[in-house]
């Protein structure tokens, strides 16, 4: 077993979408430090994998599909029922598709993966992220972009989906998100928005063959290393930003006041959020 480097405190990290591209290498660097990492991903293959590679008894591997409110909340209760307190939470599903899919709940999967479920995990974690001596929340998406936005008016985009329009929604709502969370006087976790930019991960995730090699072949010429995009997410861990809400993208500062980051839109969005929640889970609900 490793130990925490000299001088530091041994950390407890959870990653969900860990078990590829960057959230992998982030989770393997954190057990490099000697952290307790626990990893959240929906291929039982891959966590094995990573549990082989690591042969780490500080690394945990929880399967779940976190497009499902109810899976989402089950990793939560075994992570409460494990630590009483967590340091970094670091959020990376997402997946790319063609054409909608619902899920078990009635939703749009990009919206219940990509938003919904970190907007759960960063909710419901939020006690133990107080618990901790410097906590931080590090939500890797595209802030700094401002094409798309939220569809108000169709929010599970029912009548009008392209996988582009969902995915800059994702985007732009986890932007909201950032701002929602750093708004709430209770949450002592600094919350840090990430736009790597174009990175060598995740392009074997898109099930288009043809965008995928495409991808695979720019990403060789263009894209940054794995190592270069996840070290200031391993940095931020130990050495959390001082402001409640850090927005970076590619190594610059976004401005605070791009309308991406509205804070009335946020809490616009929070609403929804909370209203379809609990909408959802009333028993025998019509809305789902």
């Amino acid at each position: 077993m490793e130990d925490a480097l000299p001088g530091q405190r041994k950390k407890t990290v959870i990653i969900s979408g860990g078990t590829d591209g960057m959230g992998r290498a982030t989770a393997l660097e954190r057990l490099a430090r000697g952290d307790r990492v626990t990893v959240i991903g929906s291929s039982e293959a891959k966590g094995r994998a990573l549990l082989s590679q690591a042969g780490n008894p500080n690394l945990r591997f929880l399967r779940a599909d976190l497009s499902s409110i109810a899976e989402v909340e089950r990793v939560v209760a075994d992570i409460v029922e494990h630590h009483d307190a967590v340091d970094a939470l670091a959020l990376f599903a997402n997946r790319v598709n063609p054409k909608r899919i619902e899920t078990v709940d009635g939703l749009e999967s990009s919206f219940a993966l990509y938003y919904l479920s970190r907007y759960l995990l960063g909710s419901l974690l939020s006690p133990l992220l107080n618990a901790a001596p410097a906590p931080v929340v590090i939500n890797i998406a595209g802030v700094g972009n401002t094409a798309g936005g939220i569809i108000w008016e169709d929010v599970q985009l029912t009548r009008k989906y392209g996988q582009v329009r969902a995915q800059l929604q994702g985007g732009r709502a986890n932007d909201l998100l950032g701002v929602a969370f750093a708004a709430q006087a209770e949450n002592k976790a600094r919350y840090v928005l990430y736009h790597p930019g174009f990175t060598r991960s995740g392009v074997d995730g898109y099930p288009n063959p043809v965008i995928r090699r495409v991808l695979k072949l720019l990403a060789a010429v263009f894209a940054r290393p794995v190592p270069d995009a996840v070290r200031p997410i391993v940095e931020w861990i130990d050495h959390p930003p001082p402001d409640p809400l850090s927005a970076i993208d590619r190594g610059k500062p976004v401005d605070k006041s791009l309308k991406t980051l509205n804070r009335a839109d946020a809490m616009r969005l929070a609403a929804y959020t909370e209203d379809l929640l609990h909408r959802l889970r009333r028993p025998g609900s019509p809305d789902r």
